[in-house]
């Protein structure tokens, strides 16, 4: 691994130069930055946070990295964090991933550069080595829904699949045989598992899962509702539908209105998050609860506690689904 000396005899420049350089001094002069960027870059070298942090005195943050900040699911994420931030008077600091390994990267990345002590990160897109690199890099880095063994004892994750696994069976119990499942088109680790969930219960219950029956859309009520606009000119013989999230829910409701099928009366549905929306649809959405306020708050104060050094064991890391039933289901019987 590349050292700070390296840097220094690789740019040309003394080791003070690379040190102005890395802490954005304002006498660090623009040949010089162009130099040492130049060296870190072909030798890969990234300072190290916690000398970083030493030099500048700065350890009242929190950097979070969130996928998209206007997604009311990351809104409830950040206010968590935030709220054990005031408590430990500390501010946050946030990037947005978008579920791209680039953007995730140069997030944590400038928060890393921001001396945060403290990182919550929901990162998708990134291998596990990367993250594993940063944790080694940053004591008090954690992973929110993402599990990576080398690090396990700083993940805080959820069962996904279990949740699918849930919500299909809960339907397979009201009486319906034939359930299609609408999947978020992102290749991230939820939708592999919350669709291996959903087939499982089905196999379970030896029932058939073809392939018409699942479609990957966008992580939108738009998204939602053109994938059931899809299935309907299909003409899939189903009589529920399980969607990767509420607001894909509410996107099916919209397109079964236009269509004239009656939710659940002529098609049952089964949403996931419990966000706010499921409350206020029509009808109220059956739902899969995913407690992503108290993972967030659980992953703050264990990042805090590591950033100290201090002993802590989190209370609870794999957070498991609950099943909120309103209005969406109907039960059917066989003829």
């Amino acid at each position: 691994m590349a050292t700070i000396k390296d840097v220094a005899k690789e740019a040309g420049v003394s080791i003070a130069t690379v040190s102005r350089v890395i802490n954005k001094s304002p006498k660090a002069g623009k040949t010089s930055i162009e130099a040492v960027r130049a060296a870190m870059s072909k030798l890969g070298y990234r300072p190290n946070a916690n000398a970083r942090a030493l030099v500048k005195k700065n350890t009242n943050t929190i950097g979070v990295l969130v996928s998209d900040i206007s997604d009311p699911f990351f809104g409830s994420l950040l206010k968590a964090v935030d709220q054990v931030a005031r408590d430990n008077n500390k501010h946050l600091l946030i990037g947005n991933g978008y579920h791209n390994a680039d953007a995730e990267r140069e997030a944590i990345e400038l928060l890393i550069n921001s001396c945060s002590e403290s990182l919550v990160l929901h990162s998708k897109a990134l291998s596990d080595d990367e993250l594993i690199n940063f944790a080694k890099e940053v004591p008090g880095l954690v992973l929110v829904n993402r599990y990576i063994p080398e690090i396990a004892e700083r993940c805080i994750c959820f069962d996904n699949y279990k949740g699918a696994y849930m919500a299909t069976e809960f339907l397979i119990q009201n009486g319906h045989q034939h359930i299609a499942y609408i999947n978020s088109d992102h290749k991230i680790s939820d939708a592999e598992e919350r669709r291996e969930g959903y087939m499982q219960a089905l196999q379970d219950h030896n029932l058939p899962c073809p392939d018409h029956y699942t479609l990957d859309a966008h992580l939108s009520d738009r998204g939602g509702k053109e994938a059931m606009i899809e299935l309907l000119a299909k003409n899939v013989p189903i009589t529920a539908v399980v969607a990767y999230n509420d607001y894909m829910a509410a996107g099916v409701l919209a397109a079964l209105e236009e269509s004239n099928i009656a939710v659940p009366e002529k098609m049952s549905l089964i949403g996931f998050d419990n966000g706010l929306i499921a409350r206020y649809v029509h009808p109220k959405l059956t739902t899969i609860n995913y407690p992503i306020g108290m993972m967030a708050k659980q992953a703050t104060q264990l990042s805090l506690k590591l950033a100290k050094n201090e002993e802590y064991t989190a209370e609870n890391q794999v957070f498991q689904p609950t099943l909120v039933k309103r209005f969406s289901v109907n039960k059917i019987h066989s003829k």
